[in-house]
C-alpha cells in the first residue's frame, strides 16, 4: 500500500478549521499530516500555498496555534510540522523537538534548512523522535545523495523537480530513485506537482506521494467550510486510489 501525506497550511481560514480538516482528511485516506506553518516568504512553494501563508498571518497566526491544532489531531493522524528554519531557529529548535515529541509530532520538515545545518541538531531530533526529513532533488549526485541520506529517517522526501510546489514541472527520477534505494531502505515519497491528475505517474517506482497545492487551492475558494472540506476529502480518496490501482 502506497502512502499519502497531505500538506494544509495551519489556521486557514481558521484554527478549527484546521483541526475538522485533519480529521476529515484522517478518514479519507491520508496517512500523514504536514501542517504548514505560515511564513512570509516561503521560497519552496508556489503561489497557492504562498498566498494561504499570508492570509494566515494576515488573519494573526501565532505559533501557539500550531501547537494547539498539533495537540488536538496528533492522536488520530501522523502529524509533522513543515515550515522555514527561520521560525523554528526563532523558537529554538533544540528545545522545539522536546515540545514537537511531547505533543505526538513526529517529524519536521524544514526545504531551506542544509543537511550540514540538520546535522547540528541531529541529537536532538533523535533524543526526542522526532524525524528530521531528508529532501534529495534531481539535481543531487550519487555522492550527494549518499551523505543526505545516510541517517534518513520515516521517509526520503524527493523533490520531482527543480521549482517550487504546485508548478506542472515533470523530471525523469528513474536514476535519483535507484540512487536513494542504493543507500537507504527508508521509503521514499515524491512531492511537488502531484495532484489527482499526475499522481499515478509521480508514484512510480517510489513509496508515496506528498499533496500540498492541491488540497490547499481548495481552502482559497470562495465556498462554505463545509464545501472545503468535502472537495478536499474527495481529492484524498481520489489520488490515494490512484496510487495504489
Amino acid at each position: 500500500m502506497k502512502n499519502l501525506v497531505a500538506y494544509i497550511t495551519t489556521s486557514f481560514p481558521e484554527k478549527s478549521f484546521s483541526i475538522d480538516l485533519a480529521l476529515a482528511l484522517s478518514e479519507s485516506g491520508v496517512d500523514s499530516l504536514e501542517l504548514g506553518v505560515p511564513f512570509s516568504d516561503p521560497v519552496a512553494d508556489g503561489p497557492v500555498i504562498e498566498k494561504a501563508n499570508h492570509l494566515s498571518l494576515d488573519n494573526g497566526f501565532k505559533f501557539k496555534d500550531l501547537l494547539e491544532v498539533s495537540s488536538a489531531i496528533s492522536k488520530d493522524i501522523d502529524t509533522l510540522w513543515m515550515g522555514y528554519f527561520n521560525t523554528f531557529y526563532k523558537q529554538d529548535l533544540k528545545k522545539l523537538t522536546k515540545v514537537a515529541n511531547e505533543i505526538g509530532v513526529s517529524g519536521m520538515i524544514i526545504p531551506d534548512m542544509p543537511f550540514e545545518e540538520t546535522s547540528y541538531y541531529l541529537d536532538d531530533f533523535k533524543a526526542n523522535n522526532v524525524a528530521p526529513i531528508s529532501f534529495v532533488a534531481p539535481t543531487d549526485g550519487d555522492a550527494r545523495i549518499k551523505d543526505i541520506i545516510s541517517d534518513a529517517q520515516k521517509f526520503v522526501y524527493l523533490v520531482a523537480f527543480a521549482g517550487i510546489t504546485g508548478s506542472a514541472q515533470s523530471e525523469d527520477l528513474t536514476k535519483t530513485i535507484e540512487s536513494i534505494r542504493k543507500y537507504t531502505q527508508t521509503p521514499v515519497y515524491v512531492g511537488f506537482g502531484v495532484n489527482e491528475k499526475t499522481a499515478k505517474q509521480k508514484v512510480q517506482g517510489v513509496d508515496g506521494v506528498i499533496v500540498g497545492s492541491a488540497f490547499v487551492a481548495e481552502l482559497l475558494k470562495d465556498t462554505s467550510y463545509n464545501e472545503k472540506i468535502k472537495s478536499c476529502s474527495n481529492i484524498a480518496r481520489a489520488i490515494k486510489d490512484s496510487i495504489n490501482s
